[in-house]
């Protein structure tokens, strides 16, 4: 076991993805000096700006050089700062990188991955703590990853970097720096497989990123009310998993999505739509979904304490499907 962190986790994937192959470069504002967050700090000094490139502050420049470099065979790694700027590269993300081996018949790749960081928890404000993953699931041609912990972080990414199509990473930031216990040898992570964290026998509860913990603490909150609640974090929203998740409901006859988005056309939505046309004969009750309200993120500390969704939103709601 090693101790660690999610950042540090991407950090030394990065580190041993560019030393394995030197295709594999960084772009994005301020990457030489570490990045925004720290995820990227000690590559320039070891791999030279050559490879590890501050780019200006403009997103559709930084994905469009990517996209380029992409398909002329280099293996770019994009940092936006913010996912909530991802909207100002959508042109080349959605158009150029998730079209192009499609429109060229198979001749041209793009392998790039583009990370991004959402979430709230910071006070950073309506334009710094959205949760956008649901935008770019609608996208055929992206893969979305969103991981929730230290191993999925590394793992996750070093899947990424390998595969031959665009996969962009939504990371969240309150989860940078918890400290966490990982098991050697670190492995990577197979895109589209879900994770079983927690096993249980009478509400399935599917969790996205930083709901994940949220949703293990209800779990235990939960355990003491006799409720028995298996935690599912899916990892991989494109390609979903949708084996496990089914595999799940079917022992527990019920499911919650949550997640940190809004809930109006979250990706939880698309969960439990397909679950319904796969098991609608499974469940015992109405599918439940946690969600932020339908509202600007608040800068206010005690007025985003209340609108972003923890541990007792998804208590709630499996108290709700329980009794359902």
């Amino acid at each position: 076991m090693t101790e660690t962190t999610y950042l540090a986790e991407i950090t030394r994937t990065l580190a041993e993805a560019m030393r394995a192959d030197p295709r594999v470069l960084v772009l994005g504002e301020d990457v030489a000096e570490g990045g925004p967050w720290g995820g990227t700090s000690g590559l320039a000094e070891e791999f030279g700006v050559e490879r590890v490139r501050n780019t200006p502050i403009s997103e559709g420049a930084i994905c469009g050089v990517a996209v380029g470099a992409a398909q002329s065979g280099l293996r770019p790694v994009v940092e936006i700062m913010f996912i909530d700027f991802i909207t100002l590269a959508l042109d080349q993300l959605v158009n150029q990188a998730a079209k192009a081996h499609f429109m060229s018949g198979g001749q041209l790749t793009v392998p790039l991955v583009l990370r991004t960081q959402g979430g709230a928890g910071q006070r950073g404000g309506a334009q710094h703590s959205q949760s956008l993953e649901a935008w770019l699931t609608h996208v055929p041609g992206l893969k979305v990853a969103m991981p929730s912990c230290a191993a999925d972080a590394g793992g996750l990414l070093a899947s990424a970097i390998a595969d031959p199509n665009p996969v962009v990473l939504v990371e969240n930031k309150t989860l940078y720096f918890r400290r966490e216990r990982i098991t050697e040898p670190r492995e990577p992570v197979p895109l589209g497989r879900a994770n079983v964290v927690r096993g249980g026998r009478d509400v399935t509860v599917v969790a996205l990123s930083r709901l994940v913990p949220e949703a293990l603490e209800a779990a235990r909150l939960l355990a003491d009310e006799g409720i028995d609640v298996e935690v599912l974090d899916p990892r991989t929203l494109v390609p979903l998993d949708l084996e496990t998740i089914a595999d799940s409901v079917r022992r527990t006859h019920r499911l919650v999505v949550a997640h940190e988005a809004v809930q109006h056309g979250g990706f939880g939505a698309e969960i439990a739509a397909q679950v319904q046309a796969e098991l609608l004969d499974e469940l015992d009750a109405p599918i439940a979904r946690v969600g932020a309200p339908f509202a600007p993120i608040p800068f206010s500390p005690p007025l985003e304490d209340v609108y972003v969704p923890g541990a007792a939103d998804v208590a709630a709601a499996v108290r709700r499907c329980v009794a359902g």
